[in-house]
This record gives structure tokens, sequence and C-alpha cells, in this order.
């Protein structure tokens, strides 16, 4: 395996996998924010260079993440088999890793939370969403941390909190604020670009306010040169009848994603 650390080899990387949306969705944003000041410190491991046929992201040595990515390149095909994600092959054995079966790392280290994909409509048919009197709209930032870790589902810890403020500090973020300055919706980009941690208060909806922040960060991400994308989990139902209304196309493919942290282990 080969560490991919020359920018020029970076570039083209991003360009092969640009070429193969959406199905290389995941490590497309990966690799971009990689390309782009590389925020939360990841690498990039090829099974061989020009011609590989595996590509993996990973944290570099010494940086704690929340989660890991791993992607296949198989017969010229993009197959987005991951750490965390990976495609309906899951079971088969992955030749760059060795191997190693995908389900036996799932029941070794972590547990499989299985998602869809969603695409937007084209981004300039966003329009800009009005809000109501003293409501307003904002990126979330550190003072936001302890609410996104008690409410996230798989937050609650210290290594998750920790990984939260790492994505707001690092990754465009939006939120409506209250009258007093508090947020009661929100959502957070990713390091693959996906955009995710889609909530509102209990109090605040039925309101239309996460349909808001989901058009509001999508023109704010289209903005800045990313794919808009998102994930949602099978049994989430309110969150994909929200996609569904704002017109996002679901892709057919099932993607699995791998909740690993220290308190799990």
């Amino acid at each position: 395996m080969l560490i991919l650390s020359c920018p020029s080899k970076l570039r083209f990387l991003e360009g092969l996998l640009k070429k193969s949306l959406p199905q290389t969705l995941q490590v497309y944003g990966e690799v971009m924010n990689i390309n782009r000041g590389n925020p939360v410190g990841h690498e990039v491991i090829v099974d061989s260079w020009p011609d590989f046929k595996a590509v993996l992201t990973r944290p570099q040595r010494g940086v704690i993440a929340f989660v890991q990515r791993v992607a296949q390149w198989v017969e010229h095909e993009p197959l987005n088999v991951r750490v965390i994600v990976w495609s309906p092959r899951l079971g088969k054995e992955i030749p760059a890793l060795q191997g190693v079966k995908l389900h036996h790392f799932i029941s070794t280290f972590g547990k499989a939370l299985p998602v869809k994909l969603y695409l937007p409509p084209h981004c300039s048919s966003f329009c800009s969403p009005r809000l109501d009197p003293g409501f307003t709209f904002s990126s979330l930032n550190s003072s936001h941390i302890d609410l996104l870790n008690e409410t996230w589902h798989y937050g609650g810890s210290e290594h998750s909190r920790k990984y939260l403020a790492n994505m707001v500090r690092c990754f465009p973020s939006t939120c409506i604020l209250d009258s007093n300055g508090h947020p009661i919706s929100w959502i957070i980009m990713e390091s693959w670009g996906a955009s995710a941690h889609s909530y509102t208060l209990p109090s605040h909806r039925q309101r239309g306010y996460s349909s808001m922040v989901q058009r509001a960060h999508g023109m704010r991400v289209h903005a800045a040169g990313f794919p808009v994308y998102g994930h949602v989990a099978l049994d989430n139902t309110p969150q994909h009848k929200l996609m569904d209304s704002l017109g996002f196309q679901r892709l057919s493919e099932l993607c699995h994603y791998c909740i690993h942290s220290p308190a799990s282990q």
C-alpha cells in the first residue's frame, strides 16, 4: 500500500473520482477536503499507482477519529467500500485489505448502520428560504457543541463531543437561531462531504425548519464547490419524507456505516 502525498497526484485522483460520481461521492468528498487544506488530518492510501484498484482514506498517525473510511475501485468501476461505507458486496474479500472480510471487521469493532444516499435537484433551483421575524440563519460554533452531543443519536460521550467539535470547527454548518440566539435546527457537512447531523428540537418541529436548513445549507455547500448530498438511516422515516419532499433523488445502492468509537469497544 502506498501513501499518496504528492499534491499533483491527489488532484489527479480527485479528477478521476469526479468522473465517476455519484458512485464515488463519499471518497470524492474526502479527497476534496484533503486537497483543500486537509483540516482534519487525513491521508490517502492506494494499492498501486497510477493503476490502482483500491483507495483508502484514514486519519494520519496521531489523529483520533470517530469514524474511518475506505473505498475500493474494481475493474474500472468505483465501488464504495469503506470501513464505514461499503457497497452491496458486503462480506466479499477486499484484495487491498489482504483478504480481511468486512463482515468480520464489523462484528469485531463496531455495529453496522444501513443508510440511503440522496442527491438534490439542481441547486440553482433552491430559493433562499424566509424565516419568521426574530429567527436568523447562522453557523454552528463551539458554544453549541454540548447541545449537539446531547441530541445526536451516537453522542453523549467525550469522544463524540470532540468529534462534533472538530466537524463544526473545520466544515460548513448551517443552523437557525431563535430570538434568544439559540440554535433550534441545524445540519453539518462531514469530512467526506455529506450533509449530516440534521436535527430540529422537538418543540420546533412541524414548522418547516428542517426543510429551510437543508435548502440554505445546500446552497452554501454548492457555492463552495462541494457536491451536495446526504445520507439517511433506513429507520429514519421522517428524514426520508423530508428528502422526498425537497425533490432529492434516492440512490438505489444501500450503504452501511460502521459506528466505531472507544466507547463501543
